[in-house]
């Protein structure tokens, strides 16, 4: 009878072992998943730029609630940023320690100005749209697991050429009787065809003719600029004849050259993201004294653009997420007045 008792005490002592063994490690299981570190967010903004590349310096802010103080090593960083869902930028970053609590990892990506062409006709083609997806994994070698910052979402939106719609008279030129050659009643444009080596922008002209004689539009004209950058200059022959007191439109396309938006970039950005669009035209018309070509200096179209791609300038008020200052330029190493608006899980600067 002892001994039978001396069994059961000893096989419930086991079950009690057992028990103690399997709640401490259920425990030591819910200490490590609660203590899982994770990334509280990403602050980005724009490093030197080149006529080759550009630099993205990023800080992730990771959280490390390891209840000990230990350093948590074996780190390792992926980086990619999206536009339009064209990779733009990607990084890696190996070997790094985040001691207990809250600290900043900086990244640094690297964008290839030759993608910036293929970015512009996607943000044209998507009517002046991007948007901008920052994606960040960190993967822990000492616990085997990853774990990802919130992703980051901002639409970027731009108008640069509907200010060229407008029905104010402007006259131009100057006719052999004293009064103007033609007065222009309404200008407006649409983007045209967009490919990888063009963008059009189609433009109209409502023209009356206030003279006692039918005036020939020989030739029509244009010279684009971006930040002082030429991106096309053209001309288009035989736009038709305004009759002596009558009206006609007047159809003419400028053509940008998108094998220069990668040098406008550049200058984008040294300019604190503020571009100045300026578009120039003139006119060839064959008049009954001969042939004039005049400045079409009313019609000069100007527009500024301004981007926020990182959510980080000041605003008007004066209250900044971030500080805004003028893309450096780095010569050596290696976005009108729309600015984005964010839509984001973590705070974007």
């Amino acid at each position: 009878m002892f001994a039978r008792l001396r069994r059961i005490v000893s096989t419930a002592g086991r079950v009690v072992t057992l028990a103690v063994v399997a709640v401490l490690l259920l425990a030591g299981v819910a200490v490590l998943g609660l203590s899982q570190p994770s990334v509280a967010g990403v602050d980005n903004r724009f490093g030197a730029v080149n006529g080759t590349t550009t630099t993205i310096e990023s800080d992730l802010r990771v959280r490390n609630p390891t209840p000990i103080g230990a350093t948590l090593g074996g780190l390792t960083v992926d980086y990619a940023i999206d536009m339009n869902g064209i990779r733009m930028a990607t990084g890696t970053k190996a070997g790094l320690s985040v001691p207990q609590g809250e600290s900043t990892v900086p990244m640094t990506t690297r964008l290839a100005n030759e993608r910036i062409p293929t970015w512009w006709v996607s943000h044209v083609r998507s009517g002046e749209r991007t948007t901008l997806v920052v994606n960040a994994d960190v993967h822990s070698a000492a616990l085997g697991t990853s774990f990802g910052a919130p992703q980051v979402t901002r639409e970027i939106e731009t108008d640069i050429i509907s200010a060229f719609n407008s029905t104010a008279e402007r006259p131009v030129g100057s006719s052999p009787t004293g009064g103007p050659v033609l007065v222009v009643r309404g200008t407006s444009a649409r983007w045209g065809e967009v490919s990888a080596t063009e963008t059009t922008v189609d433009m109209r002209f409502v023209v009356h003719n206030p003279n006692a004689y039918a005036v020939p539009v020989s030739e029509l004209g244009y010279r684009a600029t971006m930040n002082g950058i030429e991106m096309g200059n053209g001309t288009t022959e035989d736009r038709g004849v305004v009759p002596p007191g009558g009206t006609r439109t007047v159809e003419a396309t400028t053509t940008l050259n998108n094998g220069n938006i990668d040098e406008w970039w550049v200058s984008h950005l040294r300019n604190d993201q503020v571009t100045d669009l300026r578009i120039d035209f003139s006119a060839r018309f064959e008049l009954p004294t001969g042939t004039v070509e005049i400045p079409l200096d009313p019609l000069t179209y100007t527009r500024t653009v301004e981007t926020d791609v990182f959510g980080n300038k000041v605003d008007e008020s004066g209250d900044p997420d971030g500080t805004a200052t003028p893309t450096p330029s780095d010569d050596g190493l290696l976005s009108v007045g729309m600015r984005g608006t964010t839509a984001v899980d973590t705070a974007v600067r």
